[in-house]
């Protein structure tokens, strides 16, 4: 990645849907070649263009980061909870947890049954720690790509 590559990062950060002939010369590219330069790094998977949606704003009420504790491999935990559709972000972990998903349910009710019926069962999961979100404070997407 160059420093082009880092101004195109940069501009999409700021607005995922610029138009490459405004892309272009911002960066100091054709539009053609800011496409171009874009699409190579979308197929590289080091960028993803998408909407960021606000889920309690679209009637998701019930949020919350579950701490997960697991005696064995927490890879295999982490592989099975990534199949369920309210999980939308996990990291393996050091510390009290080894895992931290985080999950977004419909109802408080929902989050109950997630955890209750499907992560508890889990084979080699021995603790989960919930952390329900009253709301959403700071969703930051922007970072220094520099």
């Amino acid at each position: 990645m160059d420093d082009i590559d880092r101004a195109i990062l940069k501009e999409l950060q700021s607005d995922g849907r610029i138009a490459y002939a405004d892309l272009g010369p911002k960066v100091g590219l054709s539009a053609s070649a800011a496409r171009q330069r874009l699409q190579r790094l979308l197929d590289s998977k080091m960028v993803q263009v998408v909407g960021v949606t606000d889920p309690m704003a679209m009637g998701r009420q019930s949020m919350a980061l579950l701490g997960i504790s697991v005696d064995g491999d927490p890879r295999a935990v982490a592989d099975e909870l990534a199949g369920c559709e309210e999980v939308v972000y996990m990291v393996l972990t050091a510390g009290p947890y080894d895992l931290f998903a985080e999950v977004v349910c419909r109802q408080p009710a929902d989050l109950l049954d997630l955890v209750n019926d499907v992560v508890r069962p889990i084979e080699g999961v021995t603790g989960v720690e919930t952390f329900p979100y009253f709301s959403i404070h700071t969703h930051r997407f922007l970072w220094d790509v520099g």
